[in-house]
């Protein structure tokens, strides 16, 4: 994917490899994503980093009191998370932003591994119907009990689990916000019902 650049990126080199997750290590918070994006993480090497996707997530962020600043433009621009962890089922930009199981399946592992360090996770947001899928997995792999039957992926639908509370969100994509499937304001009540969830 790294060699099908934008023209507007022509100059720049891409990161083009896995793209791991970052924040907080001491996170309440994990916000997961579905992959990175072709012409954002997969160019810059941070997840939602350099693309509108991004622009959404880190204001809604930095409004919930969980980023410092409401931008996130390269991986060396010195946003800090506060509290808070982002990550994403799968590492690399998959093709028409649709990841296999294959993909996901080969990524499972490194996604189960920065969750078993994340220790004091209370609260996974999940940016997406895949992403919510991701986690209910995740949790199963770390022996966490689910509800069953599994609850219908819906916006801002809350799911009590055995572990944290897993609260759904439509993802920041242009085709969510461009529609005004998903706006700010729906956005913010996310974090901000997030941020409530959280123990003193």
């Amino acid at each position: 994917m790294a060699a099908e650049r934008r023209a507007a990126f022509a100059h720049e080199e891409y990161w083009g490899r896995p793209v791991p997750g970052f924040g907080d290590p001491a996170a309440r918070l994990l916000v997961m994503g579905l992959a990175p994006a072709a012409h954002g993480a997969n160019r810059t090497g941070r997840l939602f980093t350099g693309d509108r996707s991004g622009d959404w997530l880190f204001r809604a962020l930095h409004r919930a009191g969980f980023a410092d600043r409401p931008e996130s433009r390269a991986r060396d621009d010195g946003l800090r998370l506060l509290d808070a962890y982002v990550t994403a089922a799968v590492r690399c930009a998959p093709p028409a932003n649709h990841p296999t199981a294959a993909e996901r399946d080969n990524c499972r592992g490194w996604l189960e591994e920065e969750y078993r360090l994340l220790t004091r996770v209370e609260v996974i947001v999940c940016l997406g119907a895949v992403a919510y899928g991701a986690a209910l997995r995740l949790l199963a792999a770390a022996g966490v009990a689910a509800p069953h039957p599994r609850p219908r992926f819906a916006h801002g639908r809350a799911v009590e689990t055995g572990g944290p509370l897993l609260i759904c969100s439509y993802h920041p994509s242009q085709q969510n916000t461009f529609t005004g499937r998903l706006t700010e304001e729906m956005l913010d009540a996310v974090f901000t019902g997030a941020r409530a969830r959280l123990r003193p």
